[in-house]
């Protein structure tokens, strides 16, 4: 069975970035070979690579609106909220310029509640028979490019399309987690953005602290992956170069997900937390910490879990091991 038994017509694609091209490529090398993917992207050269790379399954799109005009289903994945009100909204070159009626739209996007449900109820009122999903995703660049990833989807399980969306998903992730209703999935999101980034600057504080005791950062790893410290942060993603090739430390903090979406993210959080009247005694020194690392120019663009850097932590212990 194929991923789309059932409906019809093409798949939409936008927002080609350091999230949304793996993803997108994925697609492509998934799905049936009639399913057509139609990609717009503001950076004409990153559809270009697309289109070239799946020249007889990727086509090049000048708008939102044309995107629309020409699938069933789109997913959208751009950085902020103002870029999906754009994508979405924009009453010439926008989806909704267009006729979405019975169209399926999943907004992969990591933006704030309040625009996901503006966007929903625009939808609700103008194409009734449309459904709008938010549907933010975890992994980073690397689960993306791995087709890792975590779907938050924003619809309960007894939604009519959550096999269809599952199997979708699943195209470009590992699993396709049912948060409950709409905007459920981008709170959940933000809210595990919150946890992922408090406990990255609590890693990068103990591995430093222990390190200059005079512990090897890989011996640290072992033990918080074998006590109650165990975390994925740690594991994967550690903020210790060297210690997890893998990991965008050990390649200068690059193909990560960058210091200032993660300051976007957090921020995000705190408004909610405020928003449904959640105490968050770490959420300012956290914020303060992204907002003067994402200000630095030694950490600027760089993968997130470069705050070790900011907070002084030991990068060349390598070389001092030699």
């Amino acid at each position: 069975m194929t991923p789309f038994e059932g409906s019809e017509g093409s798949i939409g694609f936008i927002g080609l970035g350091a999230m949304g091209m793996p993803m997108a490529t994925h697609l492509a090398k998934k799905l049936p070979t009639e399913k057509q993917i139609y990609v717009y992207d503001i950076a004409e050269d990153l559809v270009d690579g697309f289109c070239a790379e799946f020249p007889n399954k990727g086509f090049k799109c000048a708008s939102a609106k044309e995107v629309a005009e020409k699938t069933s289903i789109i997913i959208s994945m751009v950085p902020e909220g103002s870029h999906v009100r754009s994508v979405y909204l924009d009453g010439k070159k926008g989806i909704c310029s267009s006729d979405t009626s019975k169209k399926i739209l999943i907004d992969c996007s990591t933006i704030d509640t309040a625009t996901s449900l503006a966007v929903k109820d625009h939808i609700a009122e103008h194409f009734p028979t449309a459904y709008f999903y938010d549907a933010p995703v975890s992994g980073g660049v690397v689960g993306a490019v791995k087709g890792t990833i975590a779907f938050f989807l924003g619809c309960s399980d007894a939604d009519p399309n959550l096999h269809l969306l599952t199997q979708l998903l699943q195209t470009m992730g590992s699993q396709v987690i049912p948060c409950g209703g709409p905007s459920l999935g981008l709170a959940a999101k933000l809210s595990n953005n919150y946890l992922s980034g408090i406990i990255a600057i609590a890693c990068s504080e103990a591995m430093d602290m222990g390190m200059r005791s005079g512990l090897d950062p890989r011996t640290l790893a072992k033990v918080y992956a074998a006590g109650t410290a165990q975390n994925t942060i740690c594991d994967k993603f550690n903020p210790v170069p060297g210690v997890y090739p893998e990991a965008p430390s050990s390649k200068g903090y690059k193909q990560g997900f960058k210091v200032q979406l993660m300051r976007k993210d957090f921020a995000l959080a705190m408004e909610m937390a405020q928003r449904v009247g959640s105490q968050n005694v770490l959420g300012q020194s956290g914020l303060d910490t992204y907002t003067a690392a994402s200000n630095d120019p030694r950490c600027r663009d760089l993968d997130s879990r470069v705050v070790y850097r900011y907070l002084g932590g030991k990068e060349d212990w390598t070389a001092e091991e030699k």
